[in-house]
């Protein structure tokens, strides 16, 4: 990973450390891991032990998206606790095609980066559609699993501050 990018990631960390709320914290983040590997879209789910489910209070062009724990890529990302690039999705068992033919739009390459909390669970998985240059590779994957270690903290007490 080069110089710039782990500054560009600190920098930015000095930003997200001004927000408190999570409808205010996502958005950001999400555009940040967007601009970071040239990604199309960025979703960010949260995990719902409770419940057994996945969440998004964002998600660029759909709106929320709530699948089970066990759903799609990113439910065996947070199985998993491990990072997934899926370059061909149409061709994986795991991709939820229902969500592309709701919105319209077609996933070529997937991404999606355990983000885990203070107590090494997995909270959330970053999931960027669409490299804008070519595939998603392991330099990518480096790069986000970096980034969801950075910003894990303040999603964590956005989250908590939510509870409360």
């Amino acid at each position: 990973m080069s110089l710039e990018i782990y500054k560009r990631i600190a920098d930015f960390g000095k930003k997200l450390a001004t927000l408190a709320r999570i409808e205010e914290t996502l958005p950001i983040i999400a555009e940040e891991a967007k601009a970071i590997v040239g990604a199309e879209r960025c979703s960010i789910f949260m995990v719902d032990q409770k419940e057994g489910m996945l969440w998004t209070k964002l998600s660029d062009g759909i709106g929320r998206i709530a699948i089970g724990i066990n759903s799609g890529i990113v439910g065996d990302t947070v199985h998993q606790e491990s990072a997934q690039i899926v370059n061909n999705p149409y061709e994986d068992s795991r991709f939820l095609a229902k969500i592309d033919e709701k919105s319209g739009f077609v996933t070529r390459n997937i991404l999606a980066v355990p983000i885990y909390g203070s107590r090494q669970e997995v909270i959330g998985v970053i999931q960027l559609l669409n490299k804008y240059s070519g595939d998603f590779n392991e330099k990518d994957e480096g790069i986000m699993s970096f980034f969801a270690n950075y910003i894990s903290g303040t999603l964590e007490l956005a989250l908590l501050m939510e509870k409360k």
